[in-house]
């Protein structure tokens, strides 16, 4: 049966009396809430604390971060005539204030119709704070800090999230939340794909957005795209509808493939977010692997950053699982295919998702432990869906987070010629550490 995408305020309302009987029954609240019935519910209530013009603000990272920002948002009302109003934030005065043009990206998935905006902001200066409004007739939002301070610095913190898919995103809200708390000098952060379950679900993205308040809105957002990225409602691959309009990443110069990979630099790292969902999408278009390599060799060879690592959704090695005997350890597709490349130009750090558990694997050379060689981490789990004792330890493997696994973060601070890279619990409990030296 179809369900009702559009939750009124009066349905809110006779909804939260309902759950209050559901829970005197036991139980029901908790099933509930794990449907696209419950996350629209908890989503309501959300956004009736929310301006209604302005929803899901967000800073999308830009090929050239020196000088430009994306900002995207969504709006439950038509905008008549938007702009983005940016001022330097010191004067506080409209002397001082611009105005930006706003495109519209209207688009409808899951039979709900998305009204997005976005604006590209061009010509920005280092160690210059900005700040930003968005404007509508007589309506404005409240201002926004671009802060450009890291550019003539070599530091800066950049956070950096597993897969956040859940069925209640109340643990990736706890965990985003707990990260920025303990790193407010945080600058930029990473999602490292299937950031929802189930990439047509209109209700998961408004979940996945809703946790993250206070924070798109201030940090540079770097998405990482996930085969979870690639369902429709039935479980049937597809193409990533939804991902590819609520992310305006920089492009790549494919025709077929156009921002499903990137490229970027941010202060004095080359990053580099490749896509692993070749066989999510081959039933629809073929040749993704076979353009992002050729293009992989050409973007490492051209850039002049001292640094380079790569962010990438499904891992390098293949783990055995205790159940299927059959499987052997190795190295996945993946893994054959881009670690050598990794190799030859000298990647500093890969950082994987996809299976759910943390695990430090080194530096690896030639399927070997080898200090020359990138260092390896496999980033954990941000949501509730949780694989406990699935996989066994592979030979690689150095640390390996407690079992049965929780949620986590990573918090990467990049200081010159030393990156140091920590895995916490949302408590703040720290599971591991690592110091990369140039």
């Amino acid at each position: 049966m179809e369900e009702n995408k559009k939750i009124t305020r009066r349905r809110f309302i006779k909804g939260a009396v309902g759950l209050g009987a559901l829970a005197a029954l036991g139980g029901g609240f908790a099933a509930l809430r794990h449907t696209s019935v419950g996350r629209d519910i908890k989503n309501q209530a959300r956004s009736l604390l929310q301006d209604k013009q302005t929803q899901y603000i967000r800073q999308m990272v830009t090929a050239d971060n020196n000088t430009t920002r994306t900002v995207m948002w969504q709006s439950d009302t038509l905008m008549t005539s938007p702009q983005l109003r940016l001022r330097h934030k010191s004067a506080g005065s409209s002397d001082n204030e611009i105005s930006i043009p706003v495109n519209r990206d209207f688009f409808t998935d899951d039979g709900a119709e998305i009204k997005q905006y976005s604006a590209n902001i061009d010509g920005l200066k280092p160690n210059t704070e900005y700040e930003f409004a968005i404007e509508d007739g007589d309506n404005i939002s409240k201002w926004f800090a671009i802060d450009t301070a890291y550019r003539d610095k070599e530091k800066f913190t950049m956070l950096i999230f597993p897969d956040s898919q859940s069925s209640d995103y109340t643990d990736w809200e706890n965990v985003a939340q707990a990260a920025i708390k303990a790193y407010p000098q945080a600058e930029i952060f990473t999602n490292m794909g299937d950031l929802v379950d189930n990439g047509e679900d209109s209700s998961q993205w408004r979940a996945w957005f809703g946790a993250l308040h206070g924070i798109m809105d201030k940090l540079v957002f770097v998405p990482v795209m996930g085969n979870h990225e690639c369902y429709d409602r039935n479980w049937k691959e597809r193409l990533p509808e939804a991902y590819l309009h609520y992310f305006q990443v920089p492009t790549n110069g494919s025709t077929e493939f156009d921002r499903y990979y990137y490229s970027f630099d941010y202060g004095q790292v080359h990053f580099v977010v490749l896509n692993t969902m070749e066989e999510e999408i081959k039933n629809f278009k073929t040749g993704l692997i076979e353009e992002q390599t050729k293009w992989l060799h050409k973007d490492l060879q051209n850039t002049d950053k001292p640094w380079k690592i790569v962010l990438m959704h499904r891992d390098v090695l293949q783990y055995r699982i205790s159940r299927m005997p059959e499987r052997k350890e190795g190295f996945s597709e993946d893994g054959l295919i881009f670690m050598p490349i990794f190799e030859q130009y000298g990647v500093d750090i890969v950082f994987t998702a996809h299976l759910h558990t943390y695990r430090n694997r080194g530096h690896i050379v030639q399927g070997e432990h080898n200090a020359k060689g990138p260092l390896y981490i496999l980033t954990g789990v941000a949501g509730n869906v949780r694989y406990d004792n699935l996989w066994t330890d592979h030979a690689l493997d150095l640390v390996v987070a407690p079992q049965p696994e929780t949620d986590n973060y990573i918090a990467m601070e990049v200081d010159g010629r030393a990156i140091t890279i920590s895995c916490f619990l949302p408590d703040g409990t720290k599971l591991d550490e690592i110091k990369v030296n140039k």
